[in-house]
Protein backbone atom coordinates (compact mmCIF):
# COMPACT_ATOMS: atom_id res chain seq x y z
CA UNK A 1 0.00 0.00 0.00
CA UNK A 2 2.57 2.59 0.78
CA UNK A 3 4.19 1.99 -2.90
CA UNK A 4 0.78 2.24 -4.00
CA UNK A 5 0.95 5.72 -1.79
CA UNK A 6 4.08 6.84 -3.46
CA UNK A 7 3.08 6.38 -6.79
CA UNK A 8 0.10 8.08 -6.61
CA UNK A 9 2.03 11.20 -5.06
CA UNK A 10 4.68 11.20 -7.45
CA UNK A 11 1.41 10.63 -10.20
CA UNK A 12 -0.33 13.68 -8.83
CA UNK A 13 3.20 15.93 -8.37
CA UNK A 14 4.04 14.72 -11.73
CA UNK A 15 0.47 16.40 -13.01
CA UNK A 16 0.65 19.52 -10.63
CA UNK A 17 4.07 20.35 -11.81
CA UNK A 18 2.63 19.49 -15.72
CA UNK A 19 -0.34 21.93 -14.85
CA UNK A 20 1.66 24.86 -13.68
CA UNK A 21 4.22 24.25 -16.25
CA UNK A 22 1.12 24.58 -18.75
CA UNK A 23 -0.41 27.64 -16.94
CA UNK A 24 3.40 29.03 -17.29
CA UNK A 25 3.95 28.78 -20.62
CA UNK A 26 0.09 29.63 -21.77
CA UNK A 27 0.52 33.00 -19.35
CA UNK A 28 3.76 33.86 -20.89
CA UNK A 29 2.43 33.36 -24.65
CA UNK A 30 -0.05 36.11 -23.28
CA UNK A 31 2.53 38.25 -22.13
CA UNK A 32 4.23 38.36 -25.41
CA UNK A 33 1.18 38.92 -27.11
CA UNK A 34 0.22 41.82 -24.94
CA UNK A 35 3.61 43.06 -25.50
CA UNK A 36 2.86 42.93 -29.41
CA UNK A 37 -0.16 44.58 -28.49
CA UNK A 38 1.37 47.32 -26.84
CA UNK A 39 3.99 48.21 -29.22
CA UNK A 40 1.40 48.12 -31.85
CA UNK A 41 -0.36 50.56 -30.40
CA UNK A 42 2.43 52.99 -29.18
CA UNK A 43 3.37 53.19 -33.03
CA UNK A 44 -0.06 53.89 -34.21
CA UNK A 45 -0.18 56.58 -31.29
CA UNK A 46 3.34 58.11 -32.20
CA UNK A 47 2.07 58.00 -35.79
CA UNK A 48 -1.08 59.75 -34.66
CA UNK A 49 1.04 62.21 -32.66
CA UNK A 50 3.09 63.22 -35.40
CA UNK A 51 0.03 63.97 -37.51
CA UNK A 52 -1.19 66.10 -34.80
CA UNK A 53 1.66 67.93 -35.06
CA UNK A 54 1.68 68.76 -38.34
CA UNK A 55 -1.86 69.34 -38.38
CA UNK A 56 -1.63 72.21 -35.66
CA UNK A 57 1.81 73.21 -38.16
CA UNK A 58 -0.80 73.71 -40.84
CA UNK A 59 -3.46 74.97 -38.78
CA UNK A 60 -0.80 77.84 -37.47
CA UNK A 61 -0.12 78.89 -41.27
CA UNK A 62 -3.61 79.09 -42.08
CA UNK A 63 -4.70 81.59 -39.10
CA UNK A 64 -1.52 83.60 -40.08
CA UNK A 65 -2.92 83.74 -43.50
CA UNK A 66 -6.34 84.76 -42.16
CA UNK A 67 -4.52 87.23 -40.09
CA UNK A 68 -2.98 88.77 -42.84
CA UNK A 69 -5.91 88.61 -45.25
CA UNK A 70 -7.76 90.46 -42.17
CA UNK A 71 -5.26 93.20 -41.83
CA UNK A 72 -5.17 93.85 -45.50
CA UNK A 73 -9.26 93.80 -45.69
CA UNK A 74 -8.87 96.41 -42.48
CA UNK A 75 -6.83 98.74 -44.70
CA UNK A 76 -8.71 98.20 -47.39
CA UNK A 77 -11.84 99.15 -45.46
CA UNK A 78 -10.37 102.13 -44.16
CA UNK A 79 -9.64 103.56 -48.05
CA UNK A 80 -13.28 102.27 -48.96
CA UNK A 81 -14.35 104.31 -45.68
CA UNK A 82 -12.36 107.65 -47.14
CA UNK A 83 -13.51 107.10 -50.64
CA UNK A 84 -16.86 107.00 -49.28
CA UNK A 85 -16.97 110.14 -47.24
CA UNK A 86 -15.63 111.86 -50.49
CA UNK A 87 -18.22 110.23 -52.61
CA UNK A 88 -20.61 111.67 -49.82
CA UNK A 89 -18.98 115.39 -50.00
CA UNK A 90 -19.35 115.67 -53.59
CA UNK A 91 -23.48 114.32 -53.83
CA UNK A 92 -23.60 117.00 -51.40
CA UNK A 93 -21.82 119.37 -53.36
CA UNK A 94 -23.95 118.45 -56.39
CA UNK A 95 -27.04 119.08 -54.21
CA UNK A 96 -25.83 122.11 -53.50
CA UNK A 97 -25.45 122.81 -57.14
CA UNK A 98 -28.84 121.89 -57.84
CA UNK A 99 -30.45 124.00 -55.21
CA UNK A 100 -28.71 126.55 -57.29
CA UNK A 101 -30.71 125.76 -60.38
CA UNK A 102 -33.95 126.97 -58.58
CA UNK A 103 -32.97 130.41 -60.02
CA UNK A 104 -32.68 128.96 -63.40
CA UNK A 105 -35.89 127.85 -63.15
CA UNK A 106 -37.08 130.81 -62.25
CA UNK A 107 -34.89 132.46 -65.18
CA UNK A 108 -36.32 129.47 -67.58
CA UNK A 109 -40.47 130.89 -66.35
CA UNK A 110 -39.56 134.43 -67.29
CA UNK A 111 -38.46 133.24 -70.36
CA UNK A 112 -41.18 131.19 -71.37
CA UNK A 113 -43.57 134.44 -70.55
CA UNK A 114 -41.64 135.84 -73.53
CA UNK A 115 -41.66 132.72 -75.69
CA UNK A 116 -45.21 131.05 -75.58
CA UNK A 117 -43.81 128.04 -77.87
CA UNK A 118 -41.25 127.13 -75.28
CA UNK A 119 -43.56 127.64 -71.98
CA UNK A 120 -44.85 123.78 -72.52
CA UNK A 121 -41.11 122.14 -72.55
CA UNK A 122 -39.93 124.93 -70.12
CA UNK A 123 -42.56 123.63 -67.39
CA UNK A 124 -41.71 120.34 -68.22
CA UNK A 125 -38.11 120.70 -67.43
CA UNK A 126 -38.64 122.33 -63.89
CA UNK A 127 -40.72 119.64 -62.88
CA UNK A 128 -38.15 117.44 -63.84
CA UNK A 129 -35.46 120.00 -61.93
CA UNK A 130 -37.55 119.83 -59.05
CA UNK A 131 -37.83 115.68 -58.44
CA UNK A 132 -34.10 115.49 -59.69
CA UNK A 133 -33.40 117.81 -56.65
CA UNK A 134 -35.83 115.76 -54.70
CA UNK A 135 -33.14 112.67 -55.80
CA UNK A 136 -30.27 114.23 -55.07
CA UNK A 137 -31.50 114.75 -51.41
CA UNK A 138 -32.50 111.17 -50.87
CA UNK A 139 -29.04 110.16 -52.49
CA UNK A 140 -27.00 112.16 -49.97
CA UNK A 141 -28.49 110.75 -47.17
CA UNK A 142 -28.29 107.19 -48.59
CA UNK A 143 -24.68 107.75 -49.28
CA UNK A 144 -24.38 109.51 -45.74
CA UNK A 145 -26.02 106.29 -44.89
CA UNK A 146 -23.86 103.68 -46.47
CA UNK A 147 -21.00 105.72 -45.38
CA UNK A 148 -21.94 105.05 -41.75
CA UNK A 149 -22.42 101.37 -42.63
CA UNK A 150 -19.08 101.11 -44.31
CA UNK A 151 -17.27 102.61 -41.21
CA UNK A 152 -19.08 100.02 -38.81
CA UNK A 153 -17.83 97.24 -40.98
CA UNK A 154 -14.29 98.67 -40.77
CA UNK A 155 -14.89 98.57 -36.88
CA UNK A 156 -15.69 95.12 -37.09
CA UNK A 157 -13.23 94.01 -39.35
CA UNK A 158 -10.84 95.62 -37.23
CA UNK A 159 -12.03 93.34 -33.66
CA UNK A 160 -12.35 90.17 -35.76
CA UNK A 161 -8.36 91.16 -36.70
CA UNK A 162 -7.99 91.13 -32.67
CA UNK A 163 -9.40 88.18 -32.01
CA UNK A 164 -8.15 85.43 -34.94
CA UNK A 165 -4.47 87.60 -33.66
CA UNK A 166 -5.54 86.17 -30.54
CA UNK A 167 -6.33 82.71 -31.47
CA UNK A 168 -3.43 82.68 -33.63
CA UNK A 169 -0.42 83.31 -30.83
CA UNK A 170 -0.91 80.11 -28.91
CA UNK A 171 -0.27 78.49 -32.42
CA UNK A 172 3.02 80.72 -32.80
CA UNK A 173 4.76 78.55 -29.80
CA UNK A 174 4.39 74.76 -31.27
CA UNK A 175 6.27 77.12 -34.56
CA UNK A 176 9.83 76.07 -33.46
CA UNK A 177 8.87 72.38 -32.88
CA UNK A 178 7.51 72.06 -36.47
CA UNK A 179 9.60 70.30 -39.17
Amino acid sequence: MAQKEKRMFIDMVGRLSWETQLHLDERQHHFYINKIIVLIISVILIILAAINVYYVAVLYEDLNGIVDNMDSMHSNMKKVSRRMVRITDNIKEFEHYMRRMDNIVRNTGEMADMMPSISSSMHQMEAEIAVMDTDMGRMAAGMAHIDRRFERMTQGVAVMRVHVREIARPMGSLNPFMP
